[in-house]
């Protein structure tokens, strides 16, 4: 029989407290029992009448004794564990998160898809943290932490799983919010008890990795505090984690803190992003066209569908710029659509309704008027023709004058393909695709609507930013202008003068080519008003029948 003397140290250490009390309690108990009998026995030596005496009033005593010994206990056990553990001081600055053996969190290797070379990175920080015999052969120290950075929806919480089930380790999942409170020290003394745990763990298992999602809540940067204490319990609270992670060099504990956010990097404190501390950056992105097609068939093996009907490279194709949060989403709301359509199984049709569903929001039960409703009809018909004409790497996908989420219409245009970088030129046509609906109204009824408000404030970011950030502004200020506080007026008010510029010069453009195609905006018009909704295949017919191509 092998004895783990490494586990009962473990427990001797981690509950000698208890162990102790037992011992004083057995002592107790003994030292009763002896006491007892010795009184028994003078009892038996005592005359007859005084025995008797005693007697009588033993029964009412001990029940009196035993009745105020239980209430005294109970409210004295109650008010210690409330004042302590429910409410006391001691209670805020621990942290009650158990820990999952890593063999038990359930996400394998290969259910993280669509980012293989955030995977590649990670499978190398597995191998390193389990073989750590091979790294201390040469002098090497263990991984001390592991920055995921990316967009919100495509996996690093997963991911950071996945390396608990290879490494088959404990894992302790937290937020970076449930170490912030409104008393100073408490988010720190929440950090020492949770490095605490990770140290027992690590020191019984041979490791402990701990995971902190959306870490930009403590890890920002530090700042002076302006005399409401919030930033100094940000900054103690950071302070303290920036120790815990040096003070692991004091003994090889084997712990990893895996920290994930959607905040750019220099959001963080530099101090958090040093070498050793966070030593290794995994950026998990978007997926690309195969890493979606990984994605959809993946997510497709747990569901029925036509895979006659279904081609996954198509829907790969149509999902440019999707997370694999959303390609989860667009699966689970067309299986949601294909049970209320009373259908076996899910087909293209219940796919294109859940991506319409997601990306233009419920239908709302609002009736416009005649006149809304032409409105509404040019506003989206402006939208799809300055698109179709103008910006050919989007697809006008459909139209709609139906109410949808906070908007009386949308004209839906996903991306053709994957960009990762934009020049001027893209800008400029999502300007114009923006001013497509003012210069429609103003064409149509010399007046605009309301609508124009989230047209104009997208518009208007994007000519911001050309001018202020990447220096594309017709008078050649160079520069990012945004990061500069003591601009002199002279040179903002040239810099807002180009903002102008480019939105001026974009809708002159825009509205010339409207009025050229002004015949088709009346027809495109006219049909939604008829029809409500137009699809692809039936935009594609209005444009063939005009002679329009793609550019």
């Amino acid at each position: 029989m092998n004895i783990n003397w490494k586990k009962i140290r473990f427990y001797v250490k981690l509950h000698w407290l208890k162990g102790l009390l037992f011992i004083f309690l057995t002592a107790l108990a003994i030292s009763l029992i002896f006491f007892i009998t010795i009184g028994l026995r003078a009892w038996n030596e005592a005359e007859s009448y005084l025995r008797q005496s005693q007697l009588a009033m033993i029964p009412l005593q001990l029940y009196l004794q035993i009745i105020m010994a239980l209430i005294f206990g109970f409210v004295y056990t109650y008010l210690m564990y409330w004042l302590y553990f429910k409410r006391g001081a001691s209670s805020f600055s621990q942290t009650s998160k158990k820990s999952v053996s890593g063999g038990d969190v359930g996400i394998t290797w290969d259910d993280v898809i669509g980012m293989d070379e955030a995977k590649q990175e990670a499978l190398e920080v597995v191998k390193l943290i389990t073989d750590r015999v091979s790294l201390q052969r040469i002098g090497g120290k263990i991984l001390k932490g592991i920055l995921m950075l990316g967009p919100p929806g495509c996996g690093k919480t997963y991911l950071a799983k996945a390396i608990a089930t290879e490494t088959k380790l404990p894992f302790i999942s937290m937020s970076g919010s449930e170490f912030v409170e409104m008393f100073v020290g408490v988010g720190a003394g929440r950090v020492r008890s949770l490095f605490k745990r990770a140290q027992q763990l690590a020191e019984l298992e041979g490791g402990c990795i701990i995971f902190i999602d959306e870490i930009d809540a403590i890890g920002a940067q530090r700042s002076m505090d302006r005399g409401f204490g919030g930033t100094t319990e940000h900054n103690t609270t950071l302070n303290q984690l920036l120790v815990e992670m040096d003070g692991l060099k004091d003994k090889d504990y084997n712990i990893v803190l895996i920290g994930a956010t959607n905040a750019p990097e220099t959001y963080l404190d530099p101090a958090l992003l040093r070498p050793g501390r966070f030593d290794r950056k995994i950026i998990v992105d978007k997926p690309n066209l195969e890493d979606r097609g990984k994605l959809f068939a993946y997510y497709l093996k747990n569901v029925k569908y036509d895979a006659q009907d279904v081609k996954i490279d198509r829907l790969a194709r149509i999902t440019v710029g999707q997370s694999p949060a959303d390609i989860a989403n667009i699966v689970r709301e067309a299986a949601l659509i294909t049970v209320r359509n009373q259908n076996s199984s899910i087909s293209m049709k219940e796919i294109d309704e859940a991506r319409e569903r997601i990306a233009l929001g419920i239908k709302r039960r609002i009736k416009l008027s005649e006149k809304e409703k032409w409105q509404t009809a040019y506003h989206e018909s402006g939208h799809a023709i300055t698109t179709y004409l103008l910006a050919p790497s989007k697809d006008v996908f459909k139209i709609t004058i139906t109410p949808r989420g906070p908007t009386g219409g949308a004209t839906w245009i996903p991306e053709r393909e994957d960009t990762f970088i934009e020049d001027s030129n893209e800008m400029l046509s999502k300007i114009k695709i923006s001013l497509g609906s003012y210069a429609a109204e103003k064409i149509k009824y010399n007046a605009t609507t309301s609508g124009v408000y989230g047209d104009f404030s997208s518009a208007m970011h994007l000519a911001h930013n050309m001018v202020w950030v990447f220096g594309m502004g017709k008078s050649g200020l160079l520069g990012n202008w945004e990061i500069v506080n003591k601009a002199s007026e002279d040179v903002k008010a040239k810099l807002d003068a180009d903002v102008q510029d480019i939105l001026h010069t974009c809708l002159i453009e825009v509205t010339a080519l409207l009025k050229k195609e002004e015949p088709l905006l009346d027809r495109l018009a006219k049909e939604l008003v008829a029809k409500d909704e137009l699809n692809y295949d039936e935009i594609e017919a209005i444009f063939k029948e005009f002679g329009k191509s793609r550019p």
